[in-house]
């Protein structure tokens, strides 16, 4: 097989691999709806909105912030980052999950570190409206989410 055939080939299945995963994962939000559950659908009710991408000084990283709003009831999916999250409550109260760890609950004002690639959850418990301030200093040019069982 010559090497471009072997690099199209490599590129097929990658593409056949993030189909398939995106797929599965679609297929577990909608068995996720169909379950009588307190929590409400995260890709319905959780905005992102960007607020810096920044190269860093330290050689393949960057530091990005984004403001994370959760409707009431909202839970993340299970994540984790190429890198270090320090996750400040803006807004509301949050049950946070890390893998390992016991749950944390914060509210407005207070923050947490969550290490790089630790996966983890975030929940709106509070009656309203919850916000929080993500801030992670992640590996350049990898995908800031990486979704877990």
């Amino acid at each position: 097989m010559s090497r471009n055939n072997r690099i199209n080939a490599a590129s097929l299945l990658g593409v056949a691999l993030v189909t398939a995963a995106l797929g599965a994962f679609a297929g577990l939000a909608q068995a996720e709806e169909s379950k009588p559950a307190p929590a409400k659908n995260w890709q319905a009710g959780l905005t992102r909105t960007d607020l810096v991408r920044r190269d860093l000084d330290v050689e393949g990283r960057e530091v990005i912030q984004v403001r994370v709003d959760f409707d009431p009831g909202v839970v993340s999916p299970k994540h984790a980052h190429p890198g270090v999250e320090v996750a400040y409550v803006i807004e509301g109260t949050f049950e946070y999950e890390l893998e390992g760890q016991p749950n944390v609950t914060l509210k407005a004002g207070e923050s947490l570190y969550i290490p790089a690639g630790t996966a983890h959850v975030a929940k709106n418990i509070g009656q309203g409206k919850g916000a929080e301030l993500a801030t992670y200093i992640v590996r350049k040019d990898a995908p800031l989410v990486e979704l877990k069982p």
